[in-house]
């Protein structure tokens, strides 16, 4: 029998509402004696896809993570579903950058969507029917069924990364929290990988990603939040990305 807040879960993709908003109010991450980020606020809900821009070493890593709960806040609180994001872990998935991750690890495309039952199962227990189903229904989702044998170190970018956001599907996880995923895509995987986000987002999931590109960014985002070191802006991307704002957040130190 689910808990109340597994049938929540479940239904979070499925309706949009107020209760379903992630809200960062006035975070700060720092490293020991570095603020890495400072005073950085916003608000969003699902279906949206939520650009973070800024130059290097703004703190877009940094919030990802500090979302993901890989890196403790020195201030300021994260709140999904008017709850403690530490309450929700499991409805957030984080994929790093991809020179972050080892690809020679031995692990074929399956056992790499499996790992996200992990979650849901712990690692000593045996799959259940409801746990080969989830796998099986991501691969699908994702068009990895003809991979799902080879190992990840055989697969091309594009196919890494959705290799990757099939086990954030398998987790059947809400938020996806994605570091650069663009970077070092070819045009047409960019471009696959861009539509397969927005589906993603149709279905309800909220997609929060850094990026690099300007040009394409108001194709591949609703939302943007532009951050060097503390919060610049935020809000719709075709308002607040504009040749001003660009300018003056490379070109001005944090």
């Amino acid at each position: 029998m689910k808990t109340e807040t597994e049938h929540a879960s479940h239904d979070c993709c499925a309706h949009h509402g107020s209760h379903h908003e992630l809200v960062i109010d006035n975070l700060s991450v720092a490293y020991r004696e570095i603020m890495a980020l400072e005073n950085v606020s916003m608000a969003t809900s699902c279906g949206n896809r939520v650009a973070l821009i800024g130059p290097n070493g703004a703190g877009k890593s940094t919030l990802l993570k500090a979302i993901a709960g890989l890196v403790p806040k020195a201030s300021g609180e994260i709140r999904w579903r008017n709850e403690s994001v530490k309450n929700w872990s499991r409805e957030f998935a984080y994929l790093p950058q991809r020179e972050e991750i080892d690809w020679s690890f031995p692990i074929t495309v399956r056992g790499l969507v499996e790992m996200g039952r992990y979650p849901q199962t712990s690692w000593w227990k045996k799959f259940s029917k409801d746990d080969n189903r989830a796998v099986d229904e991501a691969i699908d989702s994702l068009n990895l069924g003809d991979l799902q044998n080879r190992q990840i170190r055989e697969l091309s970018g594009g196919q890494q990364q959705r290799a990757f956001l099939a086990r954030s599907l398998a987790q059947e996880a809400h938020v996806l929290l994605l570091d650069e995923p663009f970077t070092g895509l070819d045009r047409n995987a960019a471009s696959l990988l861009g539509d397969l986000l927005a589906k993603l987002a149709s279905e309800g999931r909220l997609i929060i990603a850094s990026h690099h590109d300007m040009a394409t960014a108001p194709v591949l985002f609703d939302e943007v939040l532009v951050i060097n070191t503390q919060q610049v802006a935020f809000g719709s991307i075709n308002e607040v990305l504009t040749s001003e704002l660009i300018s003056q957040t490379f070109s001005t130190p944090a």
